[in-house]
């Protein structure tokens, strides 16, 4: 490849592109958001960091990737299927759709309460592919209104940005989810004459609140998608890590094919092999009056971006949730004990750290989350990237601004706290430099 310096040199013309020339969203801050947090960890690698939604490291083992292909293989022979046929199912593309449809099928009525048919399944390179092929099926132009909760994942919304989708915010409230907010969205929509298609939600421990949507609430929502001619696209990546019973996943209750569930198995079994899935068991028909499902629409745009979801990252996956069925155990393991665990020594921490009276004094409050990786922090203070960058380089600890989790501005006062990544010692250690930032940061005029 030719250097825009070599190309100097031998006198040959550069190519030069402008920012002006390609793709819109690419100059949108929100793309921009991550590469500064990722900037600022690069820059302190002493600082303790609670901004990665990452799973622990220390709930994996690299051995268990082996035994998880064999253990998928060897069930493969079990089913009957030949030495060329089991090759075939790791060297080989394989259909968009997944190999694995059955294997997750099984776990999901299992797990997770989901009854659905193996055809209904799409397997995805992570959730986030998920997310991108339901909108591309779902939004058919600028006519069609994508609602999405806000504070929100970015994923959701960048992915909308990607695909010249403009989502409409519906606020989530410190108590959650409230129907009227979403119908009274839905209507401003319908009064500037566009259709309202799908909202977009994390029902249990969200991004980035860690807020969880009550059963009533979910029975409402359900009902009101029913009122609204509206789709709910359902994300669920912090369920099965969360400690504790669990509420019905929307889909679960679902019984009207109102619910596309995304799913992701990043969280739960391995990060690395970006394995995650969409349930789409809406039935879709065409002109001719023939009937398919939405899971076929999805596979068709799968089959011209990524093609297939890698063959061997299935059949790890597909080992470790057969040996989970095996052993009657839970395919996530120890992640609810480890995550529940940091969670608690954190809000400790917190409250040991910034004791009730210093709360009083300054307004610093957070919530606390039964589950997931996430709590939010509300303080006093402008909560933004130069924030952060004080934080970093004087105190030595690593936030996110809640603020890039707004779609249409706000959380200025915001901070995300993730615990999923750090030891004990790091959270102790974490929420004291925390602590130090705040009470500075606070007590300035």
């Amino acid at each position: 490849m030719t250097t825009l310096h070599e190309a100097g040199r031998t006198g040959r013309t550069a190519a030069l592109l402008h920012t002006d020339d390609l793709h819109g969203s690419l100059s949108d801050p929100l793309l921009d958001t991550m590469n500064f947090l990722n900037e600022v960890t690069a820059r302190y690698p002493e600082a303790i960091s609670f901004a990665p939604g990452r799973p622990f490291d220390g709930l994996f083992d690299i051995e268990q990737i082996f035994s998880s292909i064999r253990g998928y293989l060897d069930h493969l022979a079990t089913e009957g299927r030949s030495p060329a046929e089991i090759k075939d199912a790791v060297f080989q593309y394989g259909p968009a759709g997944g190999r694995i449809r059955k294997v997750i099928a099984q776990w999901l009525r299992r797990e997770v309460g989901i009854d659905v048919a193996p055809e209904s399944i799409v397997v995805t390179v992570g959730a986030q592919e998920a997310i991108v092929l339901a909108l591309r099926a779902l939004i058919r132009d600028s006519g069609d209104a994508l609602f999405v909760s806000s504070p929100c994942y970015v994923g959701i919304t960048g992915a909308a940005r990607l695909l010249d989708i403009e989502p409409v915010p519906v606020a989530e409230h410190a108590d959650g989810f409230h129907p009227e907010d979403l119908t009274r969205a839905v209507r401003a929509e319908q009064r500037r004459g566009r259709r309202p298609r799908a909202f977009y939600v994390v029902p249990d421990h969200t991004n980035p609140s860690g807020a969880t949507m009550s059963e009533a609430a979910r029975h409402a929502l359900l009902d009101l998608a029913d009122e609204l001619d509206l789709l709910v696209l359902e994300d669920s990546p912090y369920r099965l890590v969360s400690p504790g019973r669990q509420l019905p996943t929307l889909k679960a209750l679902d019984r009207r094919h109102r619910v596309v569930h995304l799913g992701s198995f990043s969280k739960t079994l391995f990060p690395g092999a970006r394995v995650g899935f969409a349930i789409a068991d809406q039935p879709v028909a065409d002109t001719a009056g023939r009937t398919g499902l939405l899971a076929d629409e999805l596979s068709k745009i799968k089959s011209m971006i990524t093609v297939n979801t890698s063959p061997l990252s299935q059949a790890a996956v597909a080992g470790m949730l057969l040996a989970a069925e095996e052993t009657a155990t839970p395919a996530a393991g120890e992640s609810p004990a480890h995550y529940g665990a940091s969670m608690r020594r954190t809000l400790d921490r917190l409250d040991e750290f910034l004791p009730a009276r210093l709360r009083d004094a300054t307004g610093v409050r957070w919530n606390k989350p039964a589950g997931g990786f996430f709590l939010a922090m509300t303080v006093p203070f402008e909560a933004g990237n130069a924030a952060l960058k004080r934080s970093a380089e004087e105190y030595g600890v690593i936030w996110t601004p809640m603020s890039y989790f707004y779609p249409a501005g706000g959380g200025e006062h915001g901070i995300r706290l993730s615990i999923s990544y750090l030891t004990p010692e790091q959270i102790d250690e974490g929420v004291a430099r925390l602590a130090r930032f705040v009470t500075a940061e606070a007590s300035k005029p």
